[in-house]
């Protein structure tokens, strides 16, 4: 590999890096998102109001703060035309805790979780936890009350899920398989230490009704409390989840792969992210576009998407026709646009593993370095097919990058994504793709440093340049 292409790649995945570090959450990832769009010049707009966009303008908005769309409207732009997409999601499988998850047991306070998403659980096991999220907290000053939305993130390690000793379970390497609900708890503290230190949140204010802090340990509450800057009693509520504290790395002895958690699908999310705001940040990069470059990344995909934030939900075609209408008051031409439109669904895909071979396709075996995957599926778990896994191929070959095919072996079960869901939902083309990873749903998964610079370079080169290539083919002319 040419030095400057090393370097290249090692620039995009220490951003990579960088992202990850400060995305724990999908809460954390789309205030990330925001900061990056804002430094790049996107404006902040609200569902809430009426739009007033502009032609060689640059907007995002949010969506339960856990979703985010953002886009660019190309100076020759005219309602009718394509909107060319990157959609990905913000979310992975982790313990999120129970709305009482105030647990005490054998003399040790834990901490109640629930699993969300199909996680590897029993890697979650002997990992060094803190926990993190939003809350709502009171606020009140000169005799009134009002309630803001803060994130939180306790750096330090205060929890933990320790295994049980193979002395006391003589057959666990004949087998692994936790009990969700009982041996997936967290510890906390010790009962007696945590005596020592309880505070006034337990039991409330004398004379005041019961507090819903009593749900909690005051442990915890102390400790998020103390992050937020604010007092114990003063939190209403919240969604926390537990979080590793083992930062993301580039590794390996040729310092060749990324390993973090959270990669499925937050690689993808940033890929995404960071080749609109590249595609669209001098002051010509959007002067001979005629369609709108957007990327939409959701929240609860591992779980299905039926949210008012997910990918099932209208906020795509939500998005695409305020867009339009912007520009044009005919309430049919959203139709022709979406015709006009493409998708581009980005989601982790799995890497051969050397050391399970038989779990491939043996025609159909992802590489790391290889490049982005397209998926394929006959009975549609993939949105992909034989034109717009063409256009995607056909963007690669005009830049001399690499990219791969899979499909999952016929005597197994085939995962899906946000792209049948948006292409069923919406009515746009779609072909579905992702980088290879190893460890997917583990706490702690990887993928090359190459294929991080590999997709940032394929979306950016998909935004700059779709316009023009749709042109060339005609299917339903």
């Amino acid at each position: 590999m040419a030095k400057s292409t090393t370097n290249e790649s090692n620039s995009v995945a220490a951003d990579l890096v960088d992202f990850l570090n400060t995305s724990p959450t999908a809460f954390h990832a789309v205030d990330e998102a925001k900061r990056r769009l804002e430094i790049a010049g996107f404006e902040r707009i609200s569902e809430r109001e009426e739009w007033k966009l502009e032609v060689g303008k640059k907007y995002y908005f949010t969506r339960n703060h856990s979703t985010i769309v953002a886009f660019a409207i190309g100076k020759k732009y005219v309602a009718g035309n394509g909107i060319y997409i990157v959609g990905a999601h913000t979310d992975s499988p982790c313990l999120k805790l129970k709305p009482i998850s105030k647990v005490t047991k054998g003399g040790y306070l834990e901490v109640g979780i629930q699993t969300y998403g199909g996680g590897l659980w029993y890697t979650w096991f002997d990992r060094d936890l803190t926990v993190a999220g939003r809350m709502i907290l009171r606020e009140e000053k000169d005799g009134s009350t009002s309630y803001s939305h803060q994130l939180v993130r306790v750096q330090e390690p205060i929890i933990r899920v320790p295994t049980l000793a193979i002395h006391l379970d003589r057959g666990v390497n004949d087998g692994f398989k936790p009990n969700t609900q009982s041996h997936l708890v967290p510890i906390l503290a010790t009962a007696v230490k945590g005596e020592l230190n309880k505070d006034a949140t337990e039991n409330g204010p004398v004379g005041k009704a019961k507090s819903d802090n009593q749900k909690h340990h005051p442990l915890l509450l102390k400790h998020l409390a103390n992050y937020a800057g604010c007092d114990a009693d003063n939190i209403c509520d919240f969604e926390l989840q537990a979080c590793d504290t083992q930062p993301s790395i580039i590794g390996g002895a040729m310092k060749e792969f990324v390993f973090s958690g959270r990669l499925d699908n937050l690689c993808m999310s940033f890929c995404s992210l960071k080749a609109l705001i590249d595609a669209t940040s001098s002051e010509s990069s959007l002067e001979d576009e005629t369609g709108v470059r957007l990327v939409a990344l959701f929240d609860h995909e591992e779980v299905g998407s039926n949210s008012a934030q997910g990918a099932g939900s209208p906020v795509m075609l939500d998005a695409l026709s305020r867009i339009v209408n912007s520009f044009s008051s005919n309430s049919q031409i959203i139709k022709q646009t979406i015709q006009r439109s493409f998708l581009v669904s980005a989601d982790m895909a799995h890497a051969l593993h050397p050391n399970y071979m038989d779990k491939h396709e043996e025609n159909h075996q992802p590489k790391m370095h290889g490049g982005l995957v397209i998926k394929h599926n006959a009975n549609q778990r993939y949105a992909t097919n034989s034109v717009t896994s063409f256009l995607f191929k056909e963007i690669a070959r005009k830049h001399n990058l690499p990219v791969q095919d899979f499909v999952v072996r016929n005597d197994m079960p085939c995962g899906s994504t946000i792209g049948p869901i948006l292409a069923s939902g919406v009515g746009i083309r779609t072909v579905d793709v992702g980088a290879p990873q190893l460890s997917m749903h583990s706490i702690r998964e990887m993928c090359a440093v190459d294929d991080v610079r590999h997709s940032y370079e394929h979306f950016k080169a998909f935004f700059e340049e779709f316009s023009h290539l749709d042109q060339k083919i005609a299917v339903d002319a």
